[in-house]
């Protein structure tokens, strides 16, 4: 997106009303630090309506709204294929995530379960026996760090699993590129199941949701240390979270007879994701202030 400078403004400025005015009205625009200031950038059609929007609202106005000429200079939203097109990797993992859900009838068909899991496994009456894990590698199955992100058991844990990481991947991936996003799925999915490996032992797991903690943990920090529309989330889906997080952790969504829920995965993830998040937002915010 193109954009131009149209403010700067002493860093002690509040700029929050005025900028959740231009969200609720759908002005593209991003704020960024530099040196003790605060620089704001919109497309340059729209440039001079912001800067008579600051004049007249400079703390935001919850009854404002664009003039028609400048109303019609917005860009129009971009349909799902057109989002998918500019973040491949996002719709990539969610591809996999639903061939594998085929492959494996959604978690019913063990036999091709096993292709995924963590440890390989063998079925012996009514019980799995695991391959240990420095088995698995020294017979080069590599791939298994990281594949139980593709399982899923359920159509709904595939649905919400999906429409979260849509929800952040693709933040994510217009704000810093593919190769970054693809980094931080695989790194989350290596950590989070690592982390149910060894504290829940040998056992079947699978699904995005490790991935998703990390994702929302960098995103929430990031945004913190070096804010940028893209990382904005809407208001209490970070509460929302980790409520449920803490919901799952009780046991009580497992007493309920939903299924044992990877805690370990979610916790792992959730605290790889949050030092990425300090990593990356602390080197964007340094960049911005040199």
């Amino acid at each position: 997106m193109n954009v131009i400078e149209v403010l700067r403004l002493p860093l002690a400025v509040d700029l929050s009303g005025f900028v959740s005015l231009l969200r609720r009205l759908q002005v593209p625009h991003r704020v960024v630090e530099e040196g003790q200031e605060q620089v704001l950038w919109a497309p340059p059609n729209l440039a001079e309506d912001v800067r008579q929007l600051y004049q007249r609202y400079p703390e935001g106005n919850d009854q404002i709204e664009l003039p028609a000429e400048a109303q019609a200079n917005l860009p129009q939203r971009p349909s799902l294929a057109e989002q998918a097109r500019a973040c491949k990797v996002t719709a990539g993992v969610l591809l996999l995530c639903v061939v594998v859900a085929g492959l494996t009838g959604l978690g019913d068909n063990l036999s091709t379960i096993g292709w995924f899991t963590f440890l390989d496994f063998r079925v012996q009456g009514e019980y799995l026996y695991f391959t240990s894990l420095a088995q698995g590698l020294a017979e080069g199955q590599w791939w298994r760090l990281v594949s139980p992100m593709l399982l899923h058991f359920g159509v709904l844990h595939l649905a919400m699993n999906g429409l979260w990481y849509w929800e952040l991947g693709k933040r994510i991936e217009l704000r810093q590129g593919p190769w970054v996003l693809l980094s931080l799925t695989l790194l989350f999915s290596l950590v989070s199941n690592l982390a149910q490996h060894y504290v829940g032992g040998p056992s079947l797991f699978g699904g995005l949701s490790g991935v998703l903690y990390g994702l929302l943990g960098y995103v929430w920090l990031y945004q913190w240390l070096a804010p940028n529309p893209h990382y904005s989330l809407p208001k209490g889906v970070l509460v929302m979270m980790l409520i449920w997080l803490v919901v799952c952790l009780s046991g009580v969504i497992s007493q309920l007879g939903f299924g044992q829920i990877a805690n370990a995965a979610h916790v792992g993830g959730l605290l790889i994701g949050c030092l990425a998040g300090l990593l990356g937002g602390g080197l964007a915010r340094r960049k911005l202030s040199a």
